[in-house]
């Protein structure tokens, strides 16, 4: 019998089995093509391996053509002159985006960022000079559309404050709202009790961060409200009577009993102007480094903080000056007076731009929206009003205050704040750069003391009150503007980002003579002033520079630049000129005869002609 060997046995080692190759792991972007793998998504397909041995081969005998000049890039050129299909976008999922391209922006939201009247058309002027405008304009479009685009990133929404069915809001009162809001809103009410040197005067900085206040017996101040963190206090042994921020929140400008003084923010005195005495009211002009002050001379001066010098010193000729405000459109500083006017003025101008009868008595305050929209302004007769400043200065509505209002501001959001004796009034609108409604107030708060001082905060639904009481911080819903722009007004910027942004304002710094009432008037050509300078440079030169120089002919060589040649070339420019003059003279009376003809009215009731077709 056979035996079967064993495996101890010296036996024919057996061939291990061919492996199989372990399938690639496949990536999400990547496309199984085996027919086993059913419902996947097509892919790109695999590359073929060429076989070499499956290649034609050229006979021997078979004579080789020429080969053509022709380079291959020119045929794939031509071939490809046609249009070619735009492929479709995929993603790296394979899948192909149903809605190609960057989103479409409405029209509407693109207007509201647009700088430029595309209603006007451009002025007949040089090839060079059109492209440059077309460009500008095409850049002005890209740039709203961007802006109108990046609008959704505005998280933040306005609020208000709207009562139930019946319910009047002016009846709420501050602890209720403290109540209803969270606990970081809730922080920001509260209230500074300083009767011993009040009454007082406030100011906010432009970021909305900081609040500086001064009392009438010598108290000067300045902290971060938000945090409560004091950054100086002192004690001038002086009445003040105005107090502002400067260009940041380093600066602070204390308007005293005799002179104007400049501290930082350590309390530390750095300039004394004693060219600005006697100084009652105090505005600052951001973009332009400009410090106001208005005094009981009469006059009103203006400071570059900038270089330390004064602009300008205007005299008012309307007595002793306490009521002053700016409009933040075109920064043109509003005085109010005793005899019931309200006067515009500017840096460049010597006198008023503007006068504005306002009311029967004199003026105790005056606040401009900051769109320069609308001004309020509120007198002895009791009256408060409130005028259109675009162009027409006309009141548009008016309203009698029980007792005269003392102090009025607006919000960035069009909020009217007056403050009459201890209570405060707040009227809204419909919104940004709306009128006010003044028949029924939005919110009322009695204070406790007489007002002295209001100010609404930037960025934040809080108004500011001083009183002679101390410092009373309002909660007002729908106030401030929501979203701020940190390149321009940050609050939670550092103190690198500061002095950057310092640098960038004062080499951005507008000019003070550029202030007027119309600030797009700069951008237009003043015609009748450059005829007038035009003229006046033909009479002092004795000719005309920019007139056309007659035609003289280029040089030639080989003899044809003799004078016969010369002498007929100019003939023949002028020949043309003149044949040109003819044929536009021939025109116009050919123009003239057919409108004659037209007006010319035709006989009724003549017999026709057979001669009248040759007529026309």
């Amino acid at each position: 019998m056979e035996t079967v060997p064993k495996a101890s046995q010296d036996a024919p080692p057996k061939k291990d089995k061919p492996q199989a190759k372990r399938k690639k792991p496949r990536r999400y972007w990547e496309v199984d093509t085996t027919p086993s793998a059913t419902g996947a998504s097509p892919g790109p397909p695999p590359k073929k391996k060429r076989n070499r041995e499956l290649r034609p081969q050229r006979p021997k005998n078979t004579q080789v053509t020429k080969k053509s000049r022709i380079s291959k890039k020119t045929l794939v050129a031509r071939k490809s002159r046609g249009p070619k299909k735009p492929e479709p976008q995929r993603s790296l999922s394979g899948a192909q985006d149903p809605f190609p391209g960057p989103a479409p922006v409405p029209v509407e939201a693109a207007r509201k960022f647009r700088r430029i009247d595309k209603s006007k058309k451009l002025p007949p002027s040089k090839s060079k000079t059109r492209s440059r405008l077309e460009a500008a304009e095409a850049e002005e479009e890209e740039t709203s559309v961007q802006a109108a685009r990046s609008e959704l990133l505005l998280a933040e929404e306005p609020g208000f404050l709207e009562g139930e069915d019946g319910e009047d809001t002016a009846k709420i009162r501050q602890a209720d709202i403290v109540e209803a809001v969270d606990i970081a809103s809730a922080a920001k009410h509260f209230d500074l009790n300083l009767r011993q040197f009040g009454p007082y005067r406030l100011h906010y900085s432009r970021t909305g961060r900081h609040l500086a206040l001064g009392g009438r017996r010598g108290h000067v101040a300045a902290f971060d409200w938000v945090t409560k963190k004091l950054m100086c206090e002192i004690n001038v042994m002086e009445a003040v009577r105005d107090i502002r921020f400067l260009h940041s929140e380093a600066l602070l400008a204390v308007a005293q009993n005799r002179w104007l003084h400049i501290y930082d923010n350590q309390g530390i005195e750095l300039h004394c102007v004693r060219r600005c005495d006697r100084v009652t009211c105090l505005e600052f002009l951001p973009f332009h480094f400009l410090l106001a002050t208005a005094s009981e001379t009469g006059f009103l001066t203006y400071l570059d903080v900038s270089v330390g010098k004064i602009v300008a010193a205007l005299n008012a000729r309307a007595g002793r000056l306490r009521v002053m405000a700016q409009n933040p459109y075109n920064a043109v500083i509003h005085l109010g007076h005793s005899n019931g006017t309200v006067s515009l003025w500017s840096p460049a101008m010597k006198e008023p731009l503007v006068k504005i009868l306002c009311h029967r008595g004199g003026v105790q305050a005056v606040a401009v929206d900051a769109t320069g929209t609308y001004m309020a302004t509120s007198g002895l007769d009791h009256q408060l009003k409130i005028f259109d400043l675009r162009g027409t200065f006309q009141p548009l509505s008016a309203r009698t205050l029980p007792q005269g209002a003392g102090h009025l501001t607006f919000s960035q959001r069009g909020l009217l704040a007056a403050g009459m004796g201890d209570v405060v009034s707040i009227w809204a609108g419909q919104g940004k750069a709306s009128l006010p409604s003044l028949e029924k107030p939005y919110l009322t708060h009695r204070l406790a003391g007489h007002a002295h001082g209001l100010q609404f905060c930037p960025f934040e639904d809080v108004l500011g009150v001083g009183h002679s009481g101390g410092i009373t911080s309002m909660l007002v819903p729908g106030a401030a503007e929501p979203n701020f722009d940190g390149l321009e007004s940050n609050p939670y910027r550092s103190r690198k980002q500061r002095q950057e942004w310092e640098v960038k304002a004062l080499l951005e710094k507008v000019p003070a003579e550029l202030i007027c009432l119309d600030p797009r008037a700069l951008a237009e050509v003043d015609v009748i002033s450059l005829e007038q300078e035009k003229k006046e440079r033909i009479e002092r030169l004795g000719y005309d520079p920019e007139a056309k120089a007659p035609f003289q002919p280029k040089p030639k060589q080989k003899g044809r630049s003799s004078t016969a040649n010369v002498v007929k070339r100019k003939k023949k420019v002028m020949d043309k000129e003149h044949r040109d003059k003819v044929r536009q003279s021939l025109e116009q009376q050919q123009q003239q005869q057919q409108q004659q003809q037209q007006e010319k009215p035709k006989p009724t009731g003549a017999r026709p002609s057979a001669l009248d077709r040759f007529v026309h």
